[in-house]
This record gives C-alpha cells, sequence and structure tokens, in this order.
C-alpha cells in the first residue's frame, strides 16, 4: 500500500479563473505561470477552441506546503450544500473576544473581495466561534 504525498482539492464552478483568484487572496495562494509558449493566461486561451477557452485555473500555496486547489468549469449550477468545504483557520489558539475580534476583521477583508457572510456561530462551551460564509460562487468556507 503506497502513502498518499499530497492533496489537491478540486472545485466544480462556473467561472474557474475567477474563483481561483478570490481564493489566491483569501489564503496568499498564487497563480502558476501560463503554459509554455504563452505570455499570458489570456493568450493561452485566445489560442483554445471556444468551448475549451476558460475551463480551468488552479493556484497554489508558494511555500509548498498547502494543498493545491484546481477548479473546473462544470456546466451545471451549485443547487445543494458542499459535502466538502475548507475551513479558513484565522483564529487558531484563540478564544473569547480575542477570537471574535480577528475572526470578524478577516470577515470584513474577505466580503470586500466579493465573499457573503452567511452566519456567526458563537462558541457554545464546546466548539469555538466561528464565521459560515460563502465565496463569489456561493460554495461554503468558514472562519475558524
Amino acid at each position: 500500500m503506497s502513502t498518499i504525498k499530497q492533496v489537491q482539492v478540486t472545485f466544480d464552478c462556473a467561472s474557474p479563473e475567477r474563483v481561483a483568484r478570490f481564493w489566491c487572496e483569501v489564503l496568499g495562494y498564487v497563480a502558476p505561470p501560463p503554459p509554455a509558449g504563452f505570455a499570458t493566461w489570456d493568450d493561452f486561451n485566445a489560442a483554445q477552441a471556444p468551448e475549451d477557452r476558460d475551463a480551468w485555473f488552479a493556484c497554489a500555496d508558494p511555500s509548498g506546503v498547502g494543498p493545491r486547489l484546481y477548479f473546473q468549469r462544470v456546466p451545471e449550477g451549485k443547487v445543494v450544500k458542499n459535502r466538502v468545504h475548507l475551513d479558513v483557520r484565522v483564529g487558531t489558539g484563540l478564544v473569547g473576544e480575542e477570537r471574535l475580534a480577528v475572526l470578524e476583521a478577516e470577515c470584513a477583508r474577505l466580503v470586500a473581495l466579493g465573499a457573503v457572510r452567511v452566519q456567526l456561530l458563537r462558541a457554545d462551551g464546546v466548539n469555538e466561534s466561528c464565521i459560515n460564509m460563502q465565496d463569489v460562487e456561493g460554495n461554503e468556507f468558514c472562519l475558524d
């Protein structure tokens, strides 16, 4: 049995580059350079058949520690709750008002990028506070 070395998280979406660039801003990830032979992603897309243009995009942790995120265009829209979501861990080790302040500050930054705040879940004695949010295409994620 082999050991898994890396994980990629794949998102189905309508606009791969738009969603990928949102997550680059959220996580401090970077977009890869365009494929060999192309100066820009626009040049690459212009060379593709119309049905293949803007079909995918990816981003990666520049330190190489976090998983690569891959975004692929699909014809159907999102209709139900995600079965998997990302937790953006900005409040790790913080509790109470200090944690809430960090969560709220990051929430405000992400809303300015196009995210939607859904719900603040306050600490309940078992779990610490977190904020449920949606990305630019409605995919759920948590500020934790």
